[in-house]
Formats: C-alpha cells, sequence, structure tokens
C-alpha cells in the first residue's frame, strides 16, 4: 500500500463504520471520516469526523478533498432522503443534475451506481469494504455459528437461486425460504422490516416457536457493484432471526459483512441458530455473473428496449382515468416481477414506483402488501407532488374498493388489473371508487404479463 494513501470514510448508521475505520487504522493508514447527521450513530472515539446533512454535497466533497483522502469507503446503513427536508448548500445546487439523475434512477442500483460516478469525478477512488477491512467479510468454509443442517443447506440453495433470479429486476438481497418454499422477500422495506413482518405472518398463522424452521438468505444481486452495499447481518438480524422462529441465516461467502461479529456470535450460539457463509456454484452462476459485467452501454441498449416495449402495452381502461405514458415502464416492471414470481408461488401484488419495486406480496394479502409499501419512500421522494407509481393485481377479484383507498392514500397513480378469460372482473364498486378517488384502473390481458 502507498505511504500517500488515505482512506476517507462516508459513514451512514450501525457499527460498521466504526469497524471498518479501526480496521484502516490498524493497516497504518490515516483516514478521515464524514458521517451524515441522523444516519451515523457510531462512536468514532479518537478519529476525525466531520458532521454533515445531506444537502451539504459540496461540504462532504470538500471535506474529502482538504483531508487529502484519496480513496472512500460509503458504508453503514442510510434512509432515503427526502429532498424537501434537506439543508443545501452551495455544492448541492452544483450537482443538480446528479441528484436529479439520481432521483429519476428508479431502483438502488442505479441510484448507487450514480453516486460512485460522482465522487470518482471529484478524484476520489470509490473502494469497498472488503478491501480496506476484508476481516469483516463472512467467508466459506465451517459456519460461524450452529451446525449446517441438510435442511437448512438445502433452503439457502433455494434462497441463491430466487434472488439471483428476481435480482436482475433490482429486487432486495435477502429472502426466506422454508422447506423448499419461499417465505418472504425484501424489497424496498429491509431485512429488518420483511423480518418483522414475517414474525407476525407467523404468528397469526399458528406457527409456535417449538420447531426451528427456514432459512434467512442473503447474497449480492446479479450486476451490484460489489463496492457498495454488501449485504450486512448483525446481532440485531440474529435477534429477528430467532424471533421468527428460523433455523439458520446464511450468506454468500466473501461477498457479505458481519457486523459486531463477537456479539453476532455469541446470540446466535445462545439460541441455537446457524450462521455460516456458503460458496455459490460457479456453474449455476455463469449467466448471472456474465450480467454483472455488463457495460454502461449495454445497460442503457437494455432500458431503451424495456421503455420501448412499455410502449407497446395494451391497457384497458376500466373506469374514467386513463394511465398516463409516465408510468408504463412501472406497468412493464410490476408485470416482469409478476411472471418471475410465478415459479416460485406466485405474488398477488406488486408495487413499482419510478422504476423502484416497493413491495412484492408472498403471502401476507394484497391489502397487507399495499400498506406496506404504502409506507415507504424512495429516493428524494414525495411523489414529486403528483401521483406517481402503481399497484399491479393478480386477479380482478383481489381489486376490493378498500384497496382504491390505500392506493389513493399512498399517492399512487393507480392500479393494472390481469385480466383472465372465464373468470371474475373487476368489481364495479372498486371502479366506482377508483373514479371518485382520481386513481386511474386499467386491465391487461394476463397472456401480455407472459402467462401464456
Amino acid at each position: 500500500m502507498s505511504a500517500a494513501r488515505r482512506i476517507g470514510i462516508l459513514a451512514g448508521g450501525g457499527s460498521l463504520p466504526r469497524e471498518v475505520a479501526d480496521a484502516v487504522v490498524a493497516r497504518g493508514l490515516p483516514l478521515h471520516i464524514v458521517a451524515i447527521d441522523g444516519e451515523a450513530d457510531a462512536d468514532f472515539g479518537p478519529y476525525p469526523v466531520t458532521r454533515v446533512n445531506w444537502g451539504e454535497i459540496g461540504r462532504m466533497v470538500a471535506t474529502f478533498q482538504q483531508s487529502g483522502c484519496t480513496d472512500l469507503v460509503i458504508i453503514g446503513s442510510v434512509t432515503r432522503p427526502d429532498l424537501a427536508t434537506i439543508k443545501p448548500d452551495l455544492g448541492f445546487f452544483k450537482a443538480l443534475g446528479t441528484i436529479a439523475g439520481l432521483v429519476l434512477a428508479g431502483g438502488d442500483d442505479g441510484v448507487l451506481r450514480g453516486v460512485i460516478r460522482f465522487f470518482e469525478r471529484h478524484g476520489l477512488t470509490v473502494v469497498g469494504p472488503t478491501e480496506v477491512a476484508p476481516e469483516l467479510t463472512i467467508g466459506a468454509g465451517g459456519p460461524i455459528a450452529g451446525a449446517m443442517s441438510p435442511e437448512v443447506v438445502s433452503d439457502a440453495r433455494v434462497g441463491f437461486g430466487i434472488i439471483a433470479e428476481l435480482g436482475r429486476l433490482d429486487i432486495g438481497q435477502a429472502a426466506v425460504v422454508s422447506g423448499g418454499r419461499l417465505e418472504a422477500l425484501e424489497a424496498a422495506e429491509g431485512t429488518d422490516r420483511m423480518l418483522e413482518r414475517l414474525a407476525e405472518q407467523r404468528r397469526a398463522a399458528g406457527h409456535g416457536p417449538v420447531v426451528a424452521q427456514g432459512v434467512l438468505i442473503k447474497r449480492t444481486k446479479p450486476g451490484q457493484d460489489l463496492r457498495i452495499d454488501l449485504p450486512v447481518i448483525g446481532p440485531e438480524t440474529v435477534r429477528r432471526a430467532v424471533a421468527c422462529g428460523l433455523a439458520g441465516i446464511v450468506v454468500e461467502a466473501g461477498r457479505a459483512l458481519a457486523a459486531d461479529r463477537g456479539e453476532l456470535q455469541s446470540r446466535a450460539a445462545a439460541r441455537g441458530l446457524t450462521v455460516a457463509g456458503m460458496e455459490i456454484d460457479p456453474s449455476s452462476e455463469g449467466r448471472n455473473r456474465a450480467r454483472e459485467q455488463k457495460s454502461v452501454s449495454m445497460r442503457l441498449l437494455h432500458n431503451l428496449k424495456a421503455r420501448r416495449a412499455a410502449r407497446g402495452l395494451e391497457l384497458r381502461p376500466l373506469g374514467r382515468h386513463k394511465a398516463p405514458a409516465r408510468v408504463l415502464r412501472d406497468v412493464m416492471t410490476s408485470l416482469q416481477v409478476m411472471t418471475a414470481m410465478r415459479p416460485i408461488g406466485g405474488a398477488r401484488t406488486v408495487v413499482v414506483v419510478r422504476g423502484h419495486v416497493l413491495a412484492v406480496e408472498t403471502g401476507e394479502g394484497v391489502a397487507a402488501a399495499l400498506s406496506r409499501a404504502a409506507g415507504l419512500r424512495q429516493w428524494g421522494d414525495r411523489r414529486l407532488r403528483r401521483r406517481a407509481g402503481i399497484a399491479a393485481i393478480d386477479a380482478g377479484r383481489d381489486c376490493e374498493p378498500d384497496l382504491i383507498e390505500i392506493v389513493a392514500k399512498a399517492g399512487f397513480a393507480g392500479i393494472v388489473v390481469k385480466l383472465r378469460r372465464f373468470t371474475a372482473g373487476v368489481p364495479t364498486e372498486a371502479i366506482a371508487a377508483a373514479d371518485k378517488a382520481g386513481v386511474f384502473i386499467v386491465g391487461i390481458a394476463a397472456e401480455e404479463a407472459g402467462d401464456g
């Protein structure tokens, strides 16, 4: 390592920013931390720290430059900032073009790639935490807690495959599989809230904690930039997994981080929970790993083709309001998700806002999934002062008037219902409720969603 190398850390929440800082100093490298107000909550002890709010983009960059940082590690949990509540500095306004691009990017992957490009344009080399703190990585080999039963291994493999397939649509990094069946899927809510939801579902279904079953799986998504947003587990993950009655947590070896490893191991061992890193069979991942090398130009071409396909969708208005052109990409994305979900149990509803998948129903019911999505916000989102996004519903019989109220209050633009022959259509009361609420409700032939 060069003696001139200095590490900058852009710190969000959790213990990992401090753990990365400790690892950097242990290697004899100087550092400077920029901690985001309202996010970074670790005690950084003796290390140099500058605190900024989300709007102080110029101060972030200037701090790293003036402290002589050459490399930048972006680490820690963050909430999606609302541009209406931040306090911008001059640098923020100079970066408005970039910020607008991030807001319109859609999913997390596009946002994070944009963040990396922004800092690298300002002379910083963005590096992954595994480069400066490899001891935080969960490797392969024996489990770090508990024993790997054949059932845990089997469910983990199924989960790895599910995330690989759905990850190309930028849907989360985590899933729960039990007995080979997908039980929960992470979207915009994050792993903790997914596990909280699963615990409630299991309690409602009368599942007792007597026999632990099911595995939480976390892995990177195809095409993900490995320098940022690697899957993380920590003591809180263990607590929530135990509360769900899970048998284990399995992550992709070499591509996931352990926060507060000692406490994580202690809690898992005390509750008999398996925690392990597992290698993914390269032969089954060839196509997905190839996607990770896809160039920016290829991604742009893919997006262009998707938008052209979206414009060709034949949407049938069921009420007075038509679907605006701006939601066509969201409609296409929701249908792609539903098609991908079919082999693993299906999804009764999918919510997408500006290209970002907020929620995928995996057994909790349509109303619960819509309510969950209503409480989520994506990057810079205040619905842009107009209704945005759609809820796609798999069957007309599920489209009840109370769902219209949820959609309207959430600020979503409307509902797309997959229509099939020889089945009941959308209730007239639901259509009347949509007309009154000012949201569109349209139908699309199931065959056009890839149902065949």
